[in-house]
């Protein structure tokens, strides 16, 4: 090695989604190499691999030379959940509450639908079992548990083939010593069973959400632990420098095993790495506020940035009957970047509903079949068809040619849909492309209107493989004027995982008014949470000296049902100051509902600690054209105009700062940019297409 030269480093990111399976290799100078491959749902590391083999060889290295870190975002807990695909699961509780995932909360959703549904428990009604044993809310025992019967339950799950075993007792959170000493029993006595408590997963008030919680895990494990080893094994068997590191829902990344223990955290991995990497482009471009907008070819996906941070919910769904109504999920109560998801991606199927109108999605064709223009067997009409019919996307450019579109595949399906709402195949086309448009837009309307956030004016971030080319449709709905999209964007999800820090989210129930803390109680809570966030965060590289605690909780005026979570600025342990939280709470819940009530008490339902690792200082190196290129062609584009032709680019042949007038097409390999008529385009100095609506087309 000659003096002077440097040794370049190489991190990797892979973000399997439910279409596309995608990977970024960064280069420690900031280059970045990616590569887009379709999703292997019958075996996700063949998908994994097969990207991670491609990437290498255009990079022109080999494993060893990965001496960074491998990060993997993954919606294999999403899919086992919604296709029902785990193992049988057991739920153990205690006795009188078996039916706890059945009966819910009570709570209906739509007061005046008498058809009103919900998904079906997890847990079998043969599975569920009660123990005869009591602990109070305080954390007393009242009723001592039985031994001898704990190992009879051992026998009846056997017997009825357990192959997990969620176990969540009344007022666990308060007192795990019961739940820790089924779980180790059950350990002892059953081989291969997978096994987790509440106490550990999910230590929260309110019975339903806490056994809920607990059951999504214990039913998830079966399959992510085994799936999370065999990476590992693999990634070791073919030379690479360092185990995984898993992205969680809550944006922060931990070790393999960690996660492997709790699936539940792992449920919205990859939009939550898209999060944040939005948040990483508002530092960059000095925005304080955008929403980020995920379109790939199976979800789309908005999130609020606020102040260049995402909110965070310690409550969501997954397996709604209906996406927007809160209730009609089963409800999962761990930290999670606060999302809004939607079933309008590249893969939704259009399809003619029995009123005679169209719809797009739910149902998505995947990557098997997929699309009818994949040529891979799929017959309906989809969202990436009609893109196609339009010509916003090129049948011969589709991933830089290395896979070809079936148009006719395309024009057959959708005159199937178009013969039956009687118009020709183009208007269906466009009608699939204003649906999906417009359910996308409702969707982030609802999600920034529950929230209290006013969305109008806000710039839109969009990225996912068919983010850019709804985008500018999306932002004229909800009254935005500008659009960005970043080098990269088709993959931004993978590249989120290698620009965020090790981190994790953990709570623990304490009911108690904020003037009557026990503060050396709530000490030792809070210090056994920091070490075992501290412990886990080890595994992903972390050490103890470098890791940052941040202490928040859930607040509420008493008597209230719901909770608004505080983040403090300082560890309120220090001056243990009841005054300081209530101004805390109450600037919080101002901003969430424009007022606060007057003489009533403040009470904290739970404290909650993140555990953080060093910030990643990720740099950007693009290599931007200085002089203005041209088109380097004209096609026929459909989306807007029955004649309409637009002038066709390729991204990396415009210079920055160079205007571009739509209607225009913008291709780069792994996607394609969409700009409208009255719109106008640039590359901004660090590589990212800003789109304006002019001034006369606003007007």
């Amino acid at each position: 090695m000659s003096k002077g030269e440097r040794v370049l480093a190489y991190s990797l990111a892979v973000d399997i989604g439910g279409t596309f399976t995608d990977i970024v290799l960064r280069h420690s100078d900031g280059h970045l190499s990616v590569d887009k491959t379709l999703t292997t749902h019958h075996d996700l590391l063949e998908g994994f691999f097969r990207g991670v083999h491609a990437v290498l060889a255009k990079a022109g290295i080999s494993s060893a030379d990965v001496t960074g870190v491998v990060v993997h975002a993954t919606t294999i807990v999403t899919n086992a959940l919604i296709e029902r695909k785990g193992l049988p699961t057991a739920l153990v509780t205690t006795e009188g509450f078996r039916d706890v995932l059945t009966i819910r909360n009570e709570h209906r959703y739509d007061m005046y639908d008498p058809q009103i549904e919900y998904p079906e428990p997890l847990v079998a009604e043969p599975l569920t079992f009660g123990l005869r044993e009591r602990i109070l809310a305080d954390g007393t025992v009242s009723q001592e548990i039985d031994a001898g019967e704990v190992a009879a339950l051992a026998d009846k799950l056997r017997q009825g083939g357990a192959k997990a075993v969620a176990v969540c007792l009344l007022n666990s959170y308060s007192n795990p010593a019961h739940e820790a000493f089924v779980a180790a029993e059950l350990t002892r006595l059953l081989d291969d069973t997978f096994i987790c408590t509440s106490s550990d997963i999910a230590p929260q008030i309110r019975e339903y959400h806490r056994a809920s919680t607990t059951a999504v895990n214990a039913y998830a494990m079966p399959i992510s632990q085994p799936y999370l080893r065999r990476l590992a094994d693999r990634l070791r068997d073919e030379n690479f420098a360092n185990s995984p590191l898993i992205m969680l829902s809550s944006g922060g990344i931990v070790g393999a095993e960690t996660a492997g223990r709790n699936p539940v955290r792992m449920i919205e991995s990859g939009p939550a790495a898209g999060a944040l990497a939005a948040c990483y482009y508002a530092t960059l471009l000095g925005i304080d506020r955008l929403m980020s907008f995920d379109m790939g070819g199976t979800t789309a996906k908005a999130c609020l940035i606020e102040d260049r941070t995402p909110l965070v919910t310690g409550l969501f769904e997954v397996d709604r009957r209906y996406r927007f109504k809160d209730g009609s999920g089963i409800p999962v109560t761990v930290p999670s970047i606060d999302l809004i998801e939607i079933g309008a991606g590249g893969g939704s199927i259009a399809h003619v509903d029995e009123l005679g109108l169209l719809k797009v999605g739910p149902e998505s064709a995947g990557s098997q079949p997929g699309p009818a223009c994949y040529g891979r067997g799929g017959e309906s009409p989809t969202v990436t068809d009609a893109n196609l019919m339009l010509g916003l996307i090129d049948a011969n450019n589709f991933l830089g040619g290395d896979m070809s579109l079936d148009k006719s595949a395309t024009e057959a399906a959708m005159g199937r849909l178009a013969a039956a709402i009687d118009v020709d195949a183009v208007h269906a086309a466009r009608g699939i492309y204003r649906v999906v448009t417009e359910a996308m837009a409702g969707a982030a309307r609802t999600h920034a209107t529950d929230r209290g956030v006013d969305y109008r004016g806000m710039p839109l971030f969009a990225f996912g493989g068919a983010g850019a080319l709804h985008a500018c449709a999306v932002a004229e709905l909800l009254e935005s004027t500008e659009v960005i999209v970043p080098p990269q964007s088709s993959v931004l999800s993978a590249f989120g995982t290698l620009v965020t820090p090790a981190r994790l989210d953990l709570v623990r129930s304490g009911l108690v008014r904020v003037d009557q803390i026990d503060w050396d109680a709530a000490t030792e809570v809070l210090d056994k949470l920091a070490e075992e966030g501290v412990a886990a965060l080890a595994e992903a590289g972390c050490s103890a000296k470098d890791v940052v605690t941040l202490i928040g909780a859930d607040m509420r005026y008493a008597g209230q049902q719901h909770e608004v979570t505080v983040t403090f600025e300082e560890d309120p342990r220090k001056a243990r100051d009841p005054e300081a939280l209530v101004q805390a709470f109450e600037t919080a819940y101002r901003g969430l509902y424009g007022v606060n009530p007057t003489d009533v008490q403040v009470e904290i339902v739970t404290w909650r600690v993140t555990a953080r690792g060093p910030l990643i200082e990720a740099r950007l190196a693009a290599d931007l054209r200085q002089q203005p290129g041209k088109p380097k062609a004209k096609r026929p584009v459909l989306a807007w105009d029955d004649d309409g032709v637009a002038e066709v680019w390729e991204r990396s042949q415009i210079a920055v700062g160079q205007e571009l007038a739509g209607p225009v097409v913008i291709e780069e390999r792994e996607t394609t940019t969409a700009v409208p008529p009255g719109w106008t385009a640039t590359i901004n100095s660090i590589g990212c297409i800003v789109a304006r609506k002019n001034r006369a087309a606003q007007a």
